[in-house]
């Protein structure tokens, strides 16, 4: 049989879909070489070791989120998809994430704490605390030469002057640093100097972020009675601490911006309720001078009222005597107007009686006739129930045949050979055996 003739692009085709199903999505470890950024924001490198080399891709909506810059030299770790380039039939790796070498047993440990410390309720939202409205004081955990300070410090300043900021002095990052800044909250919680704690430091990659990673932080954090804001990092870094604090702060800045109350909100604020509280009580007193005017208009001399109303009782005696006689006239034409309907409406007895008699003397000879045609009807009913009645019958010498289960025969096809059946007359009833049938 003949080899079916494959295109080139037909060969490549099938050996990307071999690749792509063969290999899953896994990790490859080696050093970046004619590392190429393209104007459309996709880079492309060689992944090389000791003895071997792969092309690289790596797509611009998947490098964005790289958060250093890779170079030549730089060792990485790449999850990729081994697959092949069809136009060129190049075999090459297509990147959906990277990270620097040796970060896979950190992301492992930060995963492996994390799910430990989460499996304990330490990260529980119904153990995290409110923060204060308006703080009296502020706490910030951080080293004295960290930029994030400065950050914090402006914006407390901008926002809130008037609190005042107590600096706990750590180092932020190397060996020792965790214990420091863990120690750090355990003495401010002891202290109780400040109602809120600002950790915090800037941004940088996980081993300079790895101090807020450690056990020891994160069960200072959840032992704390003060309110933790954890501010750490850039908004895409998260640590242990982010998570056992009772805010997570995307920035410094930001935290500072949790911790208090924005003063040009509150003057805003302040100044809408003041307007509020002028216009009530200008309308307040605009009704009681009002109800004054009122009052004083229904304030009168006694004298004088006494005077009003003895006019106004003189008045009404004028009008009582002057509407009496009217008021007895018109009550007397009332009385004879209702006497007269009611001499109109006197009903004519005698002839009620008469044609109450009539009616009665209707009725007696319509209940005779009505009984007498029921009476015939009735006697006519009863004679032809009579006829129907199968006693009669059965007087003439019928009788009447039912079957053992005591259906009546109505045909000789209706029973068998040898069937028993019972036999009513007028007077008795017995019991036969069939020894011969004929159908009509």
């Amino acid at each position: 049989m003949t080899q079916p003739v494959l295109t080139v692009s037909e060969l490549n085709r099938h050996a990307k879909a071999v690749l792509e199903q063969t290999f899953p999505l896994l990790w490859v470890a080696g050093e970046i070489s004619n590392f190429t950024r393209a104007a459309s924001g996709h880079w492309y490198f060689t992944l090389k070791d000791g003895q071997a080399q792969v092309r690289c891709a790596m797509f611009r909506h998947k490098s964005q989120y790289i958060d250093f810059k890779p170079d030549n030299g730089v060792q990485v770790e790449v999850r990729a998809l081994v697959t092949l380039y069809e136009a060129r039939g190049e075999f090459q790796l297509s990147v959906e994430a990277m990270r620097r070498a040796g970060l896979g047993a950190l992301f492992e440990a930060f995963e492996k704490l994390k799910a430990r410390l989460s499996l304990e309720g330490l990260f529980d939202p119904a153990r995290k605390q409110a923060l204060p409205a308006f703080p009296q004081r502020i706490g910030i955990i951080t080293s004295p030469a960290a930029a994030a300070l400065r950050d914090v410090l402006t914006t407390l300043r901008r926002r809130m002057p008037n609190i005042p900021a107590l600096i706990y002095p750590v180092p932020v990052q190397g060996e020792g640093a965790a214990q420091k800044i863990a120690a750090a909250i355990q003495l401010a919680g002891q202290r109780r100097e400040c109602d809120v704690l600002i950790l915090c430091r800037g941004g940088g990659s996980i081993e300079d972020l790895w101090a807020f990673n450690e056990e020891a932080v994160a069960r200072a954090i959840a032992a704390c009675e003060i309110p933790v804001i954890c501010g750490v990092g850039h908004e895409t870094d998260f640590t242990i601490a982010d998570f056992a604090a009772d805010r997570r702060a995307p920035t410094p800045t930001a935290a500072a911006e949790l911790a208090t109350p924005h003063r040009a909100d509150l003057l805003q604020r302040l100044a809408v309720l003041e307007a509020g509280l002028t216009r009530q009580t200008m309308r307040g007193l605009e009704q009681r001078m009002q109800q004054v005017d009122y009052l004083a208009r229904r304030l009168l001399h006694p004298g004088t009222r006494i005077r009003n109303q003895q006019q106004h009782l003189g008045h009404l005696a004028q009008r009582l005597k002057q509407s009496a006689p009217r008021l007895l006239e018109q009550q007397e034409w009332r009385v004879q107007r209702l006497a007269a309907r009611l001499a109109a409406a006197a009903p004519a007895t005698q002839a009620l009686e008469s044609r109450l008699q009539q009616l009665r003397q209707h009725l007696d000879r319509a209940m005779e006739s009505r009984l007498q045609g029921h009476q015939t009807s009735l006697q006519r009913l009863a004679a032809n129930l009579q006829h129907l009645n199968p006693a009669a019958v059965l007087e003439r010498g019928f009788s009447m045949v039912r079957t053992a289960s005591g259906r009546i025969v109505r045909s000789s096809k209706e029973i068998s050979l040898h069937e028993e059946v019972s036999m009513t007359f007028a007077h008795g009833s017995a019991t036969a055996r069939v020894t011969r049938k004929e159908e009509a």
